[in-house]
């Protein structure tokens, strides 16, 4: 287990070091390392190329192949299975062969999954396809972020400024890539599916090379882990799973603009057709302005404080529309409180997670980090499959209109109190 300093310390002195720098977005991508700012090219490319082609994938299922809808959704089920489900496996591989093999071979994989998929018309074919396209995800995406992770606690003990800024950037161009890859895809889509994969295909060929050619055989600092025994040590980790269990509620909450957002919108104008307008919305309040935000925090807040602000504004993205659905206003009008929600729950997560990531180095065992991080995804997906089944029941009982956007509020509320309190007294009762 590390013995870091208390979060508070580590961040005073973090705000010393780099008060008045970093006064651009690439002011700050010139300070970073050659090694961090390909991790983050990388998220970015991953990112163009997987939504370059799994948005459409429904639709294709669905009207090109004629698969039923039980299984267009089984399919995709077992797409985020095979990828979230799995971040724990892929970590753990991380910390024992380390970063540039299983990138290397996350990339093969999605590069065969994607080819496959554009020549898969079987149902068997296709189901082979996903599980190769989630698994490779599953490899490739916990050995980049846990070196983002490490490489950003470096970055920041050499006195450049706060850990969350490096994955800040990370998570600005992952959203970047989100909001691309679905407009190269469409592009791709007027020739046909198959092109939109084959593409994507391309993208991680790119990766592939890049990494090969610039990702170091070693990286310094960076310790390959040979003996077992990790996970039975991380279960016993009450801080960390604390921290799992509290990012899991962001998720969760996160999920609603897939659940509740929708009914919402559906109620108040009679159409889904507003929520592309609500998803660009969180899209550009990201990319424009989260570097601004994590600044901001970095210069007033430790990482509890800024994780507990982030879920107390996504709380109050809830109780927004709680407040406002007696009134059953619709149509412009009706609007205005789903927009509300998807402001305070961006802002909420501009906040909430650069600092769980952030977070995670100082709650993992010695050379763990690659497990630590794709179980933060593992563990907060599961809690995200229980509580999507149970906010689905509860938004079908038909409770009074207010009561399950209550409900929903008071999940990353209560959440605040899982919280550990400092990074030293959480490795201690680990």
């Amino acid at each position: 287990m590390t013995d870091p300093a208390p979060l508070a310390q580590a961040h005073d002195a973090a705000r010393t070091s780099g008060a008045g720098a970093h006064d651009s977005t690439w002011r700050l991508c010139a300070e970073l390392s050659p090694l961090l700012r390909l991790l983050i090219l990388t998220q970015l490319a991953f990112n163009i190329g997987f939504y370059a082609v799994l948005p459409f994938l429904a639709e294709h299922l669905g009207s090109a192949i004629g698969m039923a809808g039980w299984l267009v959704g089984f399919v995709l089920g077992l797409r985020t299975f095979s990828q979230q489900g799995l971040f724990v496996v892929g970590g753990g591989l991380v910390d024992r062969f380390g970063v540039r093999p299983v990138v290397l071979a996350g990339c093969v994989l999605r590069i065969a999954g994607f080819v496959w998929l554009g020549y898969a018309r079987a149902p068997g074919a296709v189901i082979g396809a996903v599980l190769v396209i989630g698994f490779a995800a599953a490899l490739f995406s916990p050995a980049v972020e846990s070196e983002v992770a490490r490489q950003a606690v470096v970055w920041e003990e050499d006195g450049h400024g706060p850990r969350t800024r490096v994955l800040a950037l990370f998570s600005v161009a992952g959203q970047v890539g989100a909001f691309a890859g679905p407009l190269l895809g469409a592009l791709l889509l007027a020739v046909d599916f198959r092109t939109a994969c084959l593409a994507g295909a391309a993208v991680f060929v790119l990766v592939l090379a890049g990494h090969l050619w610039l990702m170091p055989q070693h990286i310094p600092g960076r310790v390959r882990v040979r003996e077992r025994g990790g996970v039975r040590a991380l279960l016993h980790n009450r801080s960390f799973l604390a921290l799992c269990c509290a990012y899991g509620s962001y998720l969760l909450a996160y999920n609603q603009l897939y659940l509740a957002l929708p009914d919402e919108v559906q109620r108040a104008t009679g159409s889904q057709a507003p929520l592309s307008w609500l998803f660009a919305l969180s899209s550009v309040l990201v990319v424009f302005t989260q570097l601004r935000v994590t600044r901001w925090a970095g210069d007033r807040l430790d990482l509890r404080r800024s994780m507990t602000a982030g879920l107390l504004l996504i709380a109050t993205g809830f109780a927004v529309v709680a407040a406002a659905r007696p009134a059953g206003w619709t149509g412009t009008a009706g609007l205005l409180p789903a927009a509300g929600f998807v402001i305070f729950l961006t802002v909420g997560q501009m906040l909430v997670v650069p600092a769980a990531r952030a977070w995670v180095p100082d709650l993992a065992d010695e050379g763990r980090l690659g497990l630590y991080t794709g179980a933060l995804s593992s563990v907060s997906g599961l809690i995200v499959l229980a509580g999507s089944a149970a906010t689905g029941s509860l938004l079908d009982l038909g409770l009074p209109a207010a009561v399950p956007w209550l409900v929903l509020a008071a999940v990353p509320a209560l959440a605040v109190a899982l919280l550990p309190r400092r990074a030293k007294e959480a490795g201690a009762a680990a």
